[in-house]
Formats: structure tokens, C-alpha cells, sequence
């Protein structure tokens, strides 16, 4: 008896943790579905040298209605009306010994300060090796170069901090909140992989102190998005700002089922709570784009063989969102980046192959739907001969603007970070 018993149990603990593993589903997929309970205001989008404090004057009751109308009336578009020039371009500066690189996201600073934007990724061996840290580098504004990067996230660091270990860190995204603190959101596991993540908050310590290009972060704390181990939610899109100084930052659930959800988060970036995006359940990776203070489009990498970018709407706000047509945009399950340059002006950056990510585009819109090239911002085929050769990577594209140009970022071959920066100049 004793040797049968030792043959059943662990397809009895195979049922019992499938059984567990349905029960979380369940409950964090409920748990996504939560309102946020504030409704929302994106700060007014204009063409901007440098990024300013969010306007935090609100709109009336008086006007709901004509943005409400403003919602269905095809807008003229701006896009079109000049081109964006490519002004320079390269590659930022690596740590020493990590041969790999992955997932940048860019941060414009405020005029006066020495770095015109920060770029931060995750630096090392390979995605998910142990010696993985969040690198950063700082574009100075005073010798228009790319400084040497420094490592500003360790994850034995901060899970000594947290009492508990850290095993991966990954996508890392910035945010500068109107006191002028640079908060960090990056990815962190400790058992299991990707889809155990959960989302590591770091602020800036004594920001109007700085004493070198590099931020110092501390008081770490992981995210409370859901009650059962607060599991599986990842970050990877760039924070929408909102016109009262706080801002929403999309996430994603990524255990099982795949869905986007958008986090509230105060001027002094304290999370007031989440709503899902979209019901449906292959989508990822959101990117917010504000068409007015309450009219938003959430576009998401399609985990789907054939995918094309998906697309939900919101039309108060954040407090509710639904599902729309997919673009006839081609997503060959890979990341893309979006945001307003200028009023219904829109930039996309996207993989546009149907079937790798061997090709990086740049897209504009004048409505956020139909999308035109503007630039191809590179193209590859085969790394290497033989049976080693591997398909040449361009992928997780970010952007920023500022001091009048269009920056992109985007990793190149799983290797390093490129850069590009565009100006836009308009037809004589």
C-alpha cells in the first residue's frame, strides 16, 4: 500500500496545485475588473521643448458635453502637415561586462537640469541570468553625449531591504512626479518566471540634492494589485500624466490569461487603484495614448499567431474602457510605443513584419487609428552562417521628446540599446 500511495501522490499534487493555480485565476481576473475609484483628466498635450508640471487646472461640468461630442467627431489631422527629419543616431553607452540589453525606457527632464532625458534598461548576462541590475545613463545637455551607465537597481540590494529575494528584474519604467522625484517601476520576481512577476516601486532619494547624473533610489515596496500572492502583473508602457500631478501607469496580467490594466496613481505617486482594459484575454503590454483629457486609446501587443495591434477606448477618463477593432497594423507578438507629439499629432513605433520583429517602424496618426510610415528605424535578416544563424532582433521601442526633438530608443540584437533622434520640420 505504502508503494502505491507513493506512485499517486504527485498526480494528486499535480490536481491540487491545478486546482489552486484555476482558483487564483479566477480571483485575479475578478479582481482586475475593480473600478478605479477616481475618474481621471490626462494633462492637456502640447507641442513642449521639455516636459512642465501637469496642468492642474480641470475642466468644467460645462464642457463634458462639447468633449463628449468631440469624442465621435473626426478631428483634422495634424499629422502630415511636415516630416520628422533623423538627426542623429547610436548606440548608449553599456556597463561593463553585460553583453546583454533589453527593455529601455526613456524619462525627459525639466529645463535646467543637466540631462535632457534618462534612459534606464536591464543590463547582464542574458534576459533573466542572475547578475541582471537596471542600468541607466544620462544624455547631458552641456556636451551632447550619452554618459557611461551605472547601475542603479540591485536586486540583492533591495530584496535585502524587502526581507525576501528577488530572483529576476526586468522592464524598467520612470516617472517624474511634479515635485521633481524620479519614481522607478521594474519588474521583479521571486519564484517562477515571468508570470510571477510582480511590480517593484523605487523613489528617488533627495532629488533636489543631486550630486551626479545618476538618481539614488530607495524605499522599495512591491505593488498590492491582487490578494492572492499578488502575482503576475509586469510593467512595461510609459505612464500617461494627468492633469491633477498624478498619472496612470498600464500594466498587464500575464499568468495563464494575458489582459492590461491601468493603475491610478496620486501626485505623490501613491496607487488609489486599477481597472481593467480590456476583457479580452491574449493582449499585453498596453500603451496609453490621450486623444483629449478624457478620450484615450490603450494600443497592446497580441499574443495570437497573425495578431495585429489591439485597441480598447475610454471615454471618461479610466473609469471605464471597451474593446475596439484591431488596427490594421501588423503586431507579430512584440511591443509597441505610443504618444502624443502634438495635438491629434501621434507617434507610433512598432514592429511591422509579420512574423519576427526584423523590422522597426515609425507610424503617425492624426486619430490614433489609421496610421501612415514615417520612418524605418531598422531592418535586419540573419545574424551569423550555418545553422547558428539567428534572426536580427529590433524590439521594445521607447520614446520621449524632448528640447525639441523626438527621441527613440530600442534594443538591437538582445545586445545593446539604440538610439535615434528625430526633428520635425514642417512643409515650406
Amino acid at each position: 500500500m505504502v508503494g502505491v500511495a507513493a506512485q499517486t501522490l504527485p498526480w494528486r499534487l499535480r490536481l491540487i496545485a491545478a486546482g489552486v493555480v484555476g482558483v487564483a485565476l479566477l480571483a485575479l481576473d475578478f479582481a482586475a475588473r475593480s473600478p478605479a475609484p477616481v475618474a481621471a483628466r490626462a494633462a492637456p498635450v502640447s507641442v513642449a521643448t521639455t516636459p512642465t508640471t501637469p496642468n492642474s487646472s480641470a475642466i468644467t461640468v460645462a464642457n463634458i458635453a462639447a468633449i463628449t461630442a468631440a469624442n465621435t467627431t473626426p478631428q483634422p489631422p495634424a499629422a502630415g502637415a511636415g516630416k520628422f527629419v533623423l538627426k542623429a543616431q547610436g548606440h548608449i553607452p553599456m556597463p561593463p561586462q553585460t553583453p546583454s540589453a533589453h527593455a529601455s525606457n526613456l524619462l525627459a527632464m525639466p529645463a535646467g537640469h543637466a540631462c535632457a532625458l534618462m534612459a534606464f534598461w536591464f543590463a547582464g548576462e542574458r534576459e533573466s541570468a542572475p547578475d541582471v541590475q537596471i542600468a541607466q545613463s544620462c544624455f547631458d545637455r552641456a556636451s551632447q553625449t550619452w554618459q557611461a551607465a551605472k547601475i542603479v537597481v540591485n536586486r540583492h540590494e533591495f530584496g535585502r531591504q524587502l526581507g525576501f529575494g528577488l530572483r529576476r528584474l526586468g522592464n524598467p519604467v520612470a516617472w517624474l512626479d511634479g515635485q521633481g522625484r524620479i519614481h522607478l517601476f521594474v519588474v521583479a520576481t521571486g519564484w517562477g518566471g515571468w508570470a510571477a512577476s510582480r511590480v517593484l516601486h523605487l523613489r528617488e532619494q533627495n532629488p533636489m540634492s543631486r550630486t551626479s547624473s545618476a538618481p539614488v533610489f530607495g524605499e522599495p515596496s512591491i505593488l498590492p494589485l491582487g490578494w492572492l500572492w499578488n502575482l503576475s502583473h509586469l510593467v512595461r508602457g510609459a505612464p500617461l500624466a494627468l492633469a491633477d500631478g498624478g498619472m496612470v501607469l498600464p500594466v498587464y496580467f500575464e499568468l495563464g490569461l494575458k489582459y492590461p490594466v491601468a493603475l491610478r496613481f496620486d501626485a505623490q505617486g501613491v496607487l488609489l487603484g486599477l481597472t481593467r482594459i480590456s476583457s479580452r484575454k491574449s493582449v499585453l503590454q498596453p500603451t496609453l495614448l490621450a486623444l483629449n483629457e478624457l478620450h484615450w486609446l490603450a494600443l497592446m501587443r497580441d499574443n495570437r499567431i497573425d495578431g495585429k495591434i489591439a485597441v480598447a477606448q475610454t471615454s471618461d477618463g479610466g473609469q471605464t474602457w471597451r474593446d475596439l477593432r484591431d488596427l490594421n497594423v501588423l503586431n507579430p507578438d512584440a511591443s509597441v510605443f505610443a504618444m502624443a507629439y502634438a495635438p491629434w499629432h501621434f507617434l507610433l513605433a512598432h514592429n511591422s513584419s509579420p512574423k519576427s520583429r526584423q523590422v522597426l517602424d515609425l507610424s503617425e496618426s492624426g486619430n490614433g487609428i489609421d496610421w501612415s510610415l514615417v520612418h524605418n528605424l531598422a531592418r535586419g535578416t540573419l545574424v551569423g552562417t550555418g545553422k547558428d544563424a539567428l534572426a536580427a532582433e529590433f524590439s521594445y521601442p521607447a520614446m520621449a521628446v524632448t528640447d525639441g526633438s523626438v527621441w527613440v530608443s530600442f534594443t538591437d540584437g538582445r545586445q545593446r540599446i539604440a538610439w535615434q533622434r528625430f526633428v520635425y520640420e514642417a512643409k515650406p
